[in-house]
């Protein structure tokens, strides 16, 4: 064995196919019993050929955006007008997502805190402020949740999704049309 093919493989090697390996796991590539058994052969190889052996048959590692044969949503077809929108901005995104996180806090916490207004104007005094317990936590909760989904971008994730939704539905609205319309046109003349 001359060259690369028989020296012999490092950690950071072993690592690296053991990563690799992952992927195609998670991509699908590989079910669970293959990849087991790959990542053990992995971990056992001692040259170059051993652990390039364990990816003869797998691609590339694709781009970091994933998949280079992941399907992309076609533009909006010819005369879509006005029930076509636009794909939403990182703003909006954001904007919609902290939304979704944070309003269903807002309103409960809303009814809370009138729940014990009205409690102490009907009693007449200022009653302890219980609200407080429910406030507190929650929210330190959500705020955790907010800063880490920000810092994962999280809300660009969500809105990719919604768009990726919406195109779908579009085209399943389409599809219903064109079948409806090709059962209602009458049979071509002979």
């Amino acid at each position: 064995m001359d060259g690369r093919d028989g020296m012999r493989a490092a950690d950071a090697d072993r690592e690296a196919v053991a990563d690799r390996l992952r992927v195609a796991l998670g991509e699908g590539r590989l079910d669970l019993h293959e990849y087991d058994e790959r990542l053990q052969r992995a971990y056992a190889a001692r040259t170059y050929a051993e652990l390039d052996a364990l990816l003869t048959d797998l691609p590339p590692v694709p781009p970091t955006g994933g998949s280079t044969l992941a399907p992309v949503i076609p533009a909006a077809p010819p005369g879509a007008g006005a029930g076509h929108q636009p794909a939403p901005t990182a703003g909006a995104g954001t904007a919609r997502w902290l939304a979704e996180v944070w309003l269903p806090y807002l309103r409960v916490i809303a009814v809370v805190v009138t729940i014990w207004a009205v409690i102490s104007l009907l009693s007449g005094e200022l009653l302890y402020f219980w609200p407080i317990w429910v406030a507190g936590p929650w929210g330190a909760v959500l705020m955790i949740q907010t800063v880490t989904g920000l810092g994962r971008g999280e809300p660009r994730r969500r809105a990719v999704e919604r768009e990726r939704k919406r195109a779908k539905r579009e085209r399943r609205r389409e599809l219903r049309a064109d079948e409806a319309n090709e059962r209602d046109e009458p049979p071509a003349p002979a």
